[in-house]
C-alpha cells in the first residue's frame, strides 16, 4: 500500500471551512467502497458528479456559512461526464486556495493484474473497454487518470488489499471516535417464538435449568431477583456465562477494527421470559464494566407465560 499522509486541509479540528475530499481512481480499485464509508462516518457523499457542476455546488466563498456543514466527499472517474483531467486538477487548485474550503484529494489506485482479476470475477465490462480486452481498458483508463494521480495527495494502492482493508484505512485517515463507534444490541428471544433474523451472534441457554417450572418464578422473568437467583444456582451458570463474555470481548474489538458498524448479540431460551432475558441483562453490565455501550432489547418480555411453550419439564 502505498499513502501518501493527509494535508492539513483534512485536519477535523478546523470547523470554519468546508471539508472537501476529492476522490477518484481507476474503475474497480475501490472507489466506491471508499465512499460508503465515508457517509458511515458522516459525511455527505455524491459520485459521478459532473465536473462542470462542482463550481456550483461549492457555491461562491463565504466562511461564515462554511462553518457548522457536514464535509462533502466528491467522487469522480473516467465515466464522469466532462471529465478531461489537467482542466480537474486546475480547478480542484482553484477551490484549494480559497480560505473557506479545506481541501484534499485522494486516489484509488491498484494493479492492473488484479483489476483484471476483478473484472474476470465479476464479469463487468470496463468502462473504458469500448469492445477491446479488460486489459486495454484498463491501460487507457491509466493512462487518462495518470495526471490526477500525480496531484493527489493521498493515494491509496489497493493492490493487496481486502475491502475490510480499505475500509480500514480510509477510517484511519477521515474518521474520528465518535463517528466510529461500533453500536451494540445485546438482546433476548424465545425459540418457541422464531429466531431473531438479523443477529450476528446466538446463544443458547436451553441447557440451563428452567425458572417457568418453579410455581413462583413462573408469572416473574428474567429482570425479577429471585429469577436471577435461581438461574445463578445452577452449577453450569457461571462457568458458561464467563466463557461467553470472555469469547465477546476477544471478538467485539476486532468487528470493531474491521469496520463492522452494528454487531447484534442474541441470548435465547424456549419462551423468551426467564433465561435469556436475565442472560441478555448480565451480559449487558459486564459488556458496560469493560467500556461497551450496548443497547438491550427483550422481545419475548410480555409474551405470556405457558406450559405449551416451554415444552416438557426435565
Amino acid at each position: 500500500m502505498q499513502t501518501a499522509s493527509p494535508t492539513p486541509a483534512t485536519d477535523a479540528s478546523d470547523d470554519t471551512r468546508q471539508r472537501l475530499l476529492l476522490v477518484t481512481g481507476l474503475s474497480g480499485a475501490g472507489k466506491s467502497t471508499a465512499l460508503d464509508v465515508l457517509e458511515d462516518l458522516g459525511w455527505e457523499t455524491i459520485d459521478n458528479f459532473p465536473v462542470r457542476l462542482l463550481d456550483r455546488l461549492v457555491g461562491e466563498p463565504n466562511t461564515a456559512t462554511s462553518s457548522g456543514r457536514a464535509p462533502l466527499a466528491i467522487g469522480f472517474d473516467s465515466r464522469t461526464r466532462g471529465l478531461i483531467p489537467h482542466e480537474m486538477v486546475a480547478l480542484a487548485k482553484s477551490l484549494a486556495q480559497r480560505d473557506d474550503i479545506a481541501l484534499t484529494f485522494m486516489f484509488i489506485d491498484c494493479a492492473g493484474g488484479e483489476l483484471e482479476r476483478r473484472y474476470n470475477e465479476t464479469r463487468r465490462r470496463h468502462p473504458m473497454a469500448q469492445g477491446r480486452t479488460v486489459q486495454d481498458g484498463i491501460a487507457a483508463e491509466r493512462e487518462l487518470l495518470e495526471p490526477l494521480r500525480r496531484w493527489a495527495e493521498i493515494v491509496i494502492d489497493t493492490s493487496a488489499m481486502a475491502t475490510n482493508d480499505l475500509q480500514a484505512q480510509v477510517r484511519n485517515l477521515f474518521g474520528d471516535d465518535k463517528a466510529a463507534e461500533m453500536t451494540l444490541t445485546v438482546s433476548s428471544f424465545g425459540f418457541a417464538r422464531g429466531m431473531p433474523p438479523l443477529a450476528d451472534l446466538v446463544f443458547d441457554m436451553r441447557f440451563l435449568d428452567n425458572p417457568h417450572w418453579v410455581e413462583e418464578l413462573r408469572e416473574l422473568t428474567g429482570k425479577d431477583a429471585p429469577v436471577g437467583e435461581h438461574i445463578e444456582r445452577d452449577p453450569a451458570f457461571h462457568t458458561s456465562f464467563d466463557q461467553i463474555k470472555q469469547l465477546l470481548l476477544t471478538l467485539l474489538p476486532r468487528y470493531d477494527a474491521q469496520g463492522k458498524s452494528y454487531v447484534h448479540i442474541a441470548f435465547g431460551c424456549t419462551g423468551g421470559r426467564h433465561r435469556s432475558v436475565f442472560s441478555a441483562e448480565r451480559m449487558a453490565q459486564g459488556l458496560r464494566e469493560a467500556g461497551f455501550s450496548p443497547t438491550v432489547r427483550h422481545r419475548n418480555l410480555a409474551s405470556r407465560a405457558a406450559d405449551e411453550i416451554e415444552g416438557q419439564r426435565r
